[in-house]
């Protein structure tokens, strides 16, 4: 119990040294997943142990940090989290994200490097053992683009707050040559980068594999202050952008453990019927994604709404079984 406590203590002095603007008891709490009177006592500990921790006022509350950092000794890396860095590194090259990758791959070594001899050959061992015993699963799709140049410009221009241009060989006019303002990239089984073209549009996504000759302008291109990446992907099932609909789905008893444990999207309520089935209901765009998703439960899942999905959802069946010579 003791070691327990001194490690979330150091858990902690981690959080602090590492927050550039502080934390609040409250943020710490939440982090810790105490309450704020326990936060406030770990907070007291913490403070007793590196004098050097300042409080900023932030009214109405206060902010607290370790500005000075911690001592190395304090931040030597476990066997579990290197080879968790080291797990990460090799799923994205085995996906085909190999910018990523190596950006993985070149931290592990900054890490091992900072360590103390005697701590790497203790910890070398282990990390090995680890790595030959885990690893992951790696499921069919497509590999994602990702050219390290391509990546480099993008997040260039994102830092500077500049506008991008790029020649976009897709859309409605292939070869024409776009200027936007970058406003992030959204990483799955294809790679886009998310920004807004012109005044007054709505944001985009553009497919990295179809961008070349990209430019870093010498323009300011600020995203709104309003927008929010994450709330952008959620509006989405996937990657497709289109009406925002209501979703409903019932899975069959037989599945329900499934279902129950399935995150079909960032926005989703899950209940369990009377009958033992489940109900999901969540706000999305892209039902073609979703219908190929769907797929995979078979006849265990039934499209309550909206109509337009399960139209879509049919017209994929029709699809595929007259491919397959069903009719």
């Amino acid at each position: 119990m003791r070691h327990e406590k001194a490690t979330r203590l150091l858990d902690l002095a981690r959080m602090l040294a590492g927050s550039a603007e502080g934390l609040t008891l409250d943020e710490m709490a939440e982090a810790l997943g105490v309450g704020r009177r326990t936060a406030e006592r770990m907070r007291d500990a913490v403070w007793a142990a590196f004098p050097q921790m300042e409080a900023i006022d932030d009214p109405p509350t206060k902010r607290f940090r370790i500005p000075s950092g911690l001592d190395g000794v304090f931040q030597t890396p476990t066997a579990e989290e290197l080879a968790a860095l080291r797990t990460a590194a090799d799923g994205y090259k085995a996906s085909g994200a190999e910018t990523r990758a190596a950006s993985l791959y070149a931290l592990e070594a900054k890490l091992l490097a900072a360590l103390r001899g005697s701590a790497r050959r203790r910890v070398a061992p282990d990390v090995e053992a680890l790595v030959q015993a885990e690893t992951i699963a790696v499921h069919a799709g497509p590999r994602p683009f990702e050219d390290a140049a391509v990546l480099s410009a993008i997040r260039n221009a994102i830092k500077g707050l500049q506008a991008l241009s790029f020649r976009y060989e897709g859309g409605s006019t292939p070869g024409r040559v776009r200027e936007v303002t970058p406003l992030g990239v959204l990483f799955g089984r294809s790679n886009y980068l998310v920004a807004l073209e012109g005044k007054g549009g709505k944001p985009r996504s553009w497919r990295l594999d179809r961008m070349s000759d990209l430019k870093v302008l010498d323009k300011p291109a600020s995203p709104p202050e309003d927008f929010s990446l994450q709330a952008f992907a959620d509006e989405s099932f996937g990657i497709y952008h289109d009406e925002i609909q209501d979703v409903v789905l019932r899975i069959n008893k037989s599945r329900a453990e499934d279902a129950l444990r399935w995150r079909f999207h960032a926005t989703q309520k899950v209940a369990q019927e009377a009958d033992g089935s489940v109900l999901v209901t969540f706000r999305a765009g892209g039902m073609r994604e979703l219908s190929w998703h769907l797929f995979t439960w078979g006849g265990d899942i039934e499209i309550v709404a909206p109509q337009a999905l399960k139209d879509m959802m049919v017209q994929e069946l029709r699809e595929a079984g007259r491919a397959h010579g069903a009719w």
